[in-house]
């Protein structure tokens, strides 16, 4: 079967440790080692995906028996582990376990944040580089561009995507439902922890206007502000920068409250109530809890945005669970694709033979009537066709015939060659004069 010519080897965060992952990766500069992978393993097709997370190798090959071992040793045979080790820390999927995996990694399914967009990405540039490269054919372009509109269908179907599931873009959620429209919105970051810089990432991609640094270190905020193009302001500037801002998001180290109520209520009455939402990452707690009790002062702490998460988390787990569904079909309409190109090239070697023999027998019996009219040599090709293709009808519909009783099409493909005698060189079945 053409299904089972397709090979996917690879390790990913779920069965090799980082340290064994970054042993494998490919280089990220776009240059990959495809050429090699094809003349190393035998494969006709290849292409490599290479991300922090996963690494895989996805081969269409025509020596099933070969492949699985040359694979392994095209991927780890520049590290020091152990045959052992390398079957320990990788997978590979033959066939429909390949497709299967292949429409789950790319609808992001089997990602470490189920719905993440970056796999699709990723997968799509591995496909490019493949494709450039030459590597690619008939069964892996279609192969992959079919995971491309699995991903987009699952994407459009279910809601796989629509959930926060990290701090960071938690947070950013929860200030739209303040909002509502972030753009030109100021943000203030206080402290300069990672997931304060994420979150403040994910703002500017909603559109926020301009985005100010405080911090203890003048210097780190400067370099800070730098990165978003935004400006910088020591840690004594603080409170009389809140009278501008919308947004505050706090990661500082400091071992007490960085922000009291009673700092911030009389800048409430300076802004005139405008809302301000304030975000408060640190442990400890930078911001006192106590604003939550200021009108239009909605704080929100770590706690509060993992609650979010989780909620969010076992949402996105039902909206997986309707992707697995899509997968499941799309793969086995990949298979039948699959098959149909298995079938097709008998189907034409079956017309070819029946219209040789057609041919061979109208020339012996329209030579030997000499007195034919043209019309009646006309009448008589037409009916030798129209027997050509009634007497083919019943065959070609048992090889495209989907039957639930007897599905292996491989067997009933080895069959019909086996009855017309397909894999006879030299014979098309006409007797010889």
């Amino acid at each position: 079967m053409q299904a089972n010519n397709i090979f996917i080897l690879g390790v990913n965060h779920k069965t090799a440790p980082v340290e064994i992952r970054e042993q494998l990766a490919f280089s990220a500069d776009g240059t990959l080692p495809l050429q090699e992978l094809l003349t190393s393993t035998g494969a006709s097709e290849g292409c490599i995906l290479s991300t922090c997370n996963r690494v895989e190798i996805i081969t269409v090959s025509n020596d099933a028996e070969r492949s699985p071992g040359a694979l392994r040793r095209f991927l780890f045979g520049k590290t020091s582990l152990s045959d052992d080790e390398a079957a320990k820390y990788s997978y590979l999927h033959q066939g429909s376990e390949a497709i299967t995996h292949l429409f789950r990694v790319g609808a992001s399914l089997d990602s470490m944040i189920v719905g993440e967009p970056q796999i699709l990405g990723q997968l799509k540039q591995a496909y490019k580089i493949a494709s450039e490269e030459n590597c690619t054919g008939a069964i892996l372009n279609r192969f992959l561009h079919k995971s491309f509109s699995v991903a987009k269908r699952i994407r459009t179907e279910t809601s796989i995507g629509s959930n926060a599931v990290s701090i960071s873009y938690a947070a950013v959620e929860m200030a739209k439902k303040i909002f509502g429209d972030l753009q030109g919105k100021v943000v203030m970051l206080v402290g300069a922890g990672e997931m304060a810089e994420l979150a403040a990432e994910h703002l500017i991609n909603q559109g926020v206007g301009q985005v100010v640094v405080v911090n203890r270190t003048l210097e780190r905020a400067v370099k800070l502000a730098r990165q978003f193009n935004g400006k910088a302001a020591g840690l004594d500037e603080l409170f009389t920068q809140l009278e501008d801002i919308d947004i505050l998001i706090s990661s500082t180290g400091a071992p007490g409250l960085v922000l009291k109520k009673d700092d911030v209520k009389p800048v409430m009455r300076q802004r005139h109530n405008r809302p301000l939402f304030l975000i408060d990452i640190a442990v400890p707690r930078d911001l006192d809890p106590e604003l939550n009790n200021l009108d239009n002062v909605y704080l929100y702490d770590i706690d509060d945005l993992q609650q979010v998460v989780d909620v969010n988390k076992a949402e996105r787990d039902k909206e997986a669970a309707r992707g697995e569904n899509i997968v499941a079909e799309e793969a086995m309409k990949f298979q039948q694709w699959l098959e149909g190109m298995e079938v097709s090239p008998t189907i034409a070697e079956l017309r070819r033979k029946a219209d040789a023999i057609c041919q061979a027998e109208l020339a012996r019996t329209l030579g030997n009537l000499k007195d034919l009219s043209p019309k009646a040599q006309v009448s008589i090709e037409k009916m030798a066709g129209a027997i050509v293709s009634k007497m083919l009808h019943d065959p070609i519909r048992f090889l495209k015939a989907e039957d639930r009783h007897n599905p292996d099409k491989g067997e009933r493909l080895a069959v019909t060659r086996q009855i017309f005698a397909l894999d006879q060189d030299g014979d098309n079945g006409a007797e010889d004069e």
